[in-house]
């Protein structure tokens, strides 16, 4: 797996399936680009988040980016520099700067600039781009301005160059090959870093640069396996996954409970496929068997011009590029004409949502910052995970509250609850299967807490097991007491918008818990609506989460009443109160 890769695309936006290939290919975390010709953040790559700055130009020239995979920790570096270059630092075995730049050949660039561009570099360093500079320590014939400035340059802060005398540049009008793109590192890295060339050029005239860190990646699995529910065996699921009522009334609750997420997980792993857990390939939905064979007759035909580079190769080539080209562009259009055929009246909405954020190049982005708290900067994923998991705990603590709200809050916990209930009420009655299935039909596939147990593996359990399960809630509902397992989540942090992503108390908790306990908390949420709907406890204005009402009826109903003031010539003033938070705590309301 290569740790970085530094390319010179010739252009970003009409590169973007070459440049899907090449993540493919070497299933990269970091790609540092040169001459994007961009002149807008207005593109995307999924499970990338891209770092850039433009060429200053009234048409869209030169430019860098860096590419950094969103699940492995990251943070920009500002550059106060006229050179064209872009900078982040990233968390591969250690916490180290990668810089993209680029050198155009027709510009002159002062060597203060690029000593200015050093001091700005948070060390240990990579700088990887297109300079533009011959000289034979790299590999070239002969030698020019820009190259012995490169020399000078490294030469005078002590710096390791990775290139050996590997040719990264075709030049087409006179089809030859050269070495421009160079890739410098602090003396630190030199002993880890290993540079190899790609040998194919991707549709641009650079050959990509690839590096690899020997150390172990400990951010090389990108996250855990999942189920493919698509390829399971159901029915080899059903009948591996069955339940024993015996098992569930003579054990305790928790050990029930381990025994059925035991089974149910069992049955899983044996019947249905996971994922690998790696970064997920790039998707090229246009691509078909066509492209495929045009591609490779382009790859025949350079490999044989490389080895005989003769005219007759080279007008081949040319031809069979140009032919892949053609081919290319052909199934990306009929591939969007598919595409926006199927949004029909027959789509539903959140199939069409989903489709339209597709076709606008819209994908969520989750990227994981490096954080600096209390002045340190944390960019282990241990250490980042601990740090927002405090920030989280220490903000839901009474540490927060005033002497005087805890003692009220004491008090009033210490207070009985006026509330007289007997058991054979109706919403204290055992559970009956028609309420378990009821409940089951409605959910849809959510992320599994920490027991991986998804609402489809119950869905596709046999009705013996289903009544077994159901067995389990009774006594829970029962005996009054909540499973230990079911105190467990899993917290996804995800950032506040505008907010900055160092700040660890810039995320809000997203708790992924067990959907058998969620599953449970529906059955008893809908008995609980149904009988405050029929007893009439709900206000009549509350609009919220009720069946067959919503937040437009109050927008309606005060749209009425401005309306009748109006008509009246009487004045009408409205009140709005937004809360800071999701809940109210103690004292929020009295600050």
């Amino acid at each position: 797996m290569a740790t970085l890769i530094s390319w010179n695309c010739r252009g970003f936006q009409n590169k973007s399936a070459e440049l899907r290939d090449l993540i493919n290919k070497h299933k990269t975390a970091y790609i540092a680009h040169q001459e994007t010709f961009l002149k807008a953040d207005k593109h995307s790559i999924r499970q990338y988040k891209i770092y850039s700055k433009h060429h200053i130009a009234d048409r869209a020239s030169g430019g860098v980016a860096i590419l950094s995979a969103t699940d492995i920790p990251t943070i920009p570096v500002t550059l106060n520099t006229n050179l064209q270059a872009v900078a982040i630092r990233i968390q591969t075995h250690s916490l180290i700067t990668v810089c993209s730049l680029y050198l155009p050949p027709s510009e002159r660039v002062s060597q203060t600039d690029l000593n200015n561009l050093i001091h700005q570099l948070p060390t240990p360093f990579i700088i990887s781009g297109d300079l533009n500079g011959h000289s034979s320590f790299w590999g070239s014939s002969d030698s020019n301005s820009r190259g012995l400035q490169i020399e000078q340059f490294i030469a005078d802060h002590n710096l390791c160059l990775l290139n050996s005398d590997e040719k990264t540049h075709f030049h087409l009008p006179t089809r030859t090959f050269h070495s421009v793109d160079l890739a410098i590192c602090s003396p630190p890295l030199l002993p880890f870093l290993s540079l190899t060339i790609d040998n194919d050029l991707y549709n641009s005239d650079h050959f990509p640069l690839i590096l690899t860190d020997s150390r172990h990646n400990p951010t090389s699995h990108f996250r855990p396996p999942k189920y493919i529910f698509n390829a399971a065996n159901w029915h080899k699921f059903a009948c591996l996954a069955n339940i024993n009522s015996d098992i569930i009334k003579s054990s305790t609750i928790d050990h029930a409970i381990d025994y059925v997420v035991n089974v149910i997980i069992e049955a899983a792993d044996n019947s249905i496929p996971k994922t690998s857990g790696m970064r997920r390939k790039q998707n090229k939905p246009w691509w078909n068997e066509d492209c495929q064979q045009a591609r490779k007759k382009q790859k025949k035909a350079w490999g044989v011009f490389r080895r005989r580079p003769s005219t007759a190769n080279f007008v081949n080539f040319k031809k069979t590029k140009a032919e892949f080209r053609k081919i290319q562009r052909r199934s990306q259009r009929e591939s969007w004409r598919k595409f926006v055929s199927s949004i029909n009246s027959k789509v539903s909405s959140r199939q069409l949502w989903n489709k339209v954020k597709k076709a606008s190049g819209v994908c969520r982005s989750n990227a994981i910052s490096v954080l600096i708290d209390k002045g340190n900067t944390i960019s282990n994923l241990k250490d980042i995970a601990n740090s927002i998991a405090s920030t989280l705990a220490h903000t839901s603590s009474n540490q927060i509250y005033s002497p005087s709200i805890l003692n009220n809050k004491k008090k009033a916990e210490k207070q009985k609850l006026n509330f007289i209930s007997r058991t054979n009420q109706p919403y204290n009655c055992d559970f009956s299967f028609m309420e378990f299935q009821s409940s089951l039909s409605n959910v849809h596939d959510s992320s599994p807490g920490p027991d991986k147990i998804s609402y489809s593996m119950i869905k596709h359990l046999s009705i013996a097991s289903q009544n077994s399960i159901l067995d389990l809630y009774n006594r829970i509902w029962r005996e009054h007491f909540f499973p230990t397992l079911w105190q467990q989540a899993i917290i996804i942090p995800l950032l506040k918008p505008g907010k900055d992503p160092t700040n660890p108390s810039n995320y809000r908790p997203i708790a992924l818990t067990s959907c058998l306990c969620k599953l449970f908390e529906r059955m008893i949420n809908k008995r609980l609506i149904y009988y405050m709907e029929a007893k009439n406890h709900l206000h009549s204005s509350q609009s919220g989460f009720r069946t067959g009402r919503s937040t437009i009826d109050n927008y309606l109903h005060l749209k009425r009443t401005f309306a009748l003031h109006f008509y009246r010539g009487s004045i009408s003033l409205p009140s709005f109160l937004t809360l800071k938070r999701r809940t109210i705590r103690p004292g929020d309301m009295a600050s």
